[in-house]
């Protein structure tokens, strides 16, 4: 089986939710309090075989199984777990294994929808990986899936877990930094982003991140991350989202962008710009988030961050004249960056310890369905504003509670 017919399989729709499967779901929480809860990771790439080694440290959780169509994944992910979880090559199978309690999709971006959807129907609770679903027909279909049942449904922003992320957002939202004005959020990478692919059959099937049909490209690969945080901090959506993108310098016949440069534009008037790169001379500067308030500043990095604070500002005159500002002194600033000292863990393994802690406690996780929904129309939107080169609007059917 290759996989494209991973994509394709299983898209016919699953039966409804009825009553009495939302009343199992919670009574599967009860009983497993009472034993360690069995995930099933149903995709084993690079992503999902990344996070056997988080899940197989904590307490009360246990890799049941793998899933993967691709042979070698599936025994990298087996591998993982020292050989003891079950293998499938069909995630309906691992579905419907009832030994499974909650999944984790850790699949090509266009198939999440399908294959959350299908888990619901399973009565397994899941953490879905970002981006949350691909196309708008996609992404309502699943949430109006999920709010029908008592399934815990998890999106995969990690930073939304972490507790300095948490910290941050929660300094800013107290106004720390004052009104906030702006953020200049980036990610960038070194190198072509290109897998080995042992022949040339299983191009998409490794390569997918670079083919539309079944990815967002760096925009729902990694801008996703820095966007939910955007719209967490400020409480909204944008109202409107531009931007460019191009196939500039990876002339090697991928289709989704080697560089991508977005503008949104949110109603209590901040901005967000979001960029990624993916050239050889990017490495200097990699992961940046920038909060741009009018009494200060936040700088943050991927574990660390720093407040700029006017308070913590020297004021510096200029006592030579300027040939090129005139022949008023001007005023120079020298921040002194503040640490900002919070305890934390690997954002992933508190995503996934999250994750457990909603099953056992049956609680709305941090990250949950409609911050991912929302998150997931931004990113469809940033797609279509490069694609077809126009200014894309909010429309308010996508305001998801």
């Amino acid at each position: 089986m290759n996989r494209r017919n991973f994509l394709i399989k299983g898209t016919a729709a699953s039966a409804a939710l009825v009553t009495g499967t939302s009343m199992l779901a919670n009574v599967g929480c009860t009983l497993i309090k009472d034993r360690k809860i069995n995930i099933g990771v149903i995709g084993t790439g690079s992503r999902g075989s990344g996070l056997i080694p988080f899940l197989n440290e904590i307490e009360g959780v246990n890799v049941y199984a793998c899933c993967d169509v691709l042979p070698s994944h599936l025994k990298k992910g087996i591998a993982r777990t020292e050989g003891k979880a079950k293998g499938f090559t069909d995630y309906k199978d691992l579905l419907n294994d009832t030994a499974v309690d909650a999944v984790i999709i850790s699949t090509p971006f266009s198939t999440h929808s399908q294959i959350a959807m299908d888990a619901v129907d399973a009565k397994k609770h899941v953490y879905c990986e970002k981006t949350l679903a691909k196309s708008y027909q996609g992404i309502y279909d699943l949430v109006g899936k999920v709010k029908k049942s008592k399934t815990i449904f998890q999106t995969g922003h990690q930073y939304h877990s972490s507790r300095l992320y948490t910290h941050i957002v929660k300094l800013i939202q107290e106004g720390k930094i004052g009104k906030i004005n702006s953020f200049d959020c980036q990610w960038y990478r070194k190198g072509d982003w290109r897998r080995t692919v042992p022949k040339p059959s299983l191009e998409k099937a490794i390569n997918w991140r670079m083919y539309r049909e079944y990815s967002g490209g760096l925009v729902a690969e990694l801008c996703s991350h820095q966007i939910d945080f955007v719209n967490w901090v400020l409480d909204s959506q944008p109202k409107q989202v531009m931007g460019f993108g191009g196939i500039d310098y990876w002339k090697d016949g991928r289709e989704t962008f080697d560089n991508v440069h977005l503008m949104f534009n949110y109603a209590n008037g901040a901005k967000a710009k979001f960029s990624s790169i993916t050239t050889p001379n990017t490495n200097s500067g990699g992961y940046q988030i920038k909060v741009l308030g009018d009494k200060g500043s936040i700088v943050i990095g991927t574990d660390k961050a720093w407040l700029l604070s006017d308070k913590k500002t020297k004021k510096v005159e200029k006592e030579d004249v300027d040939g090129v500002s005139g022949a008023t002194p001007q005023a120079g600033y020298s921040y002194k960056g503040e640490p900002i000292e919070v305890g934390h863990k690997n954002p992933s393994k508190q995503a996934l310890l999250d994750f457990r802690d909603s099953i056992l406690n049956n609680t709305q996780p941090k990250s949950d369905l409609y911050t991912g929904a929302k998150t997931a129309v931004c990113v469809q939107m940033a797609l279509d504003a490069m694609y077809d080169n126009k200014i894309v609007n909010w429309d308010n059917k996508n305001t998801f509670s």
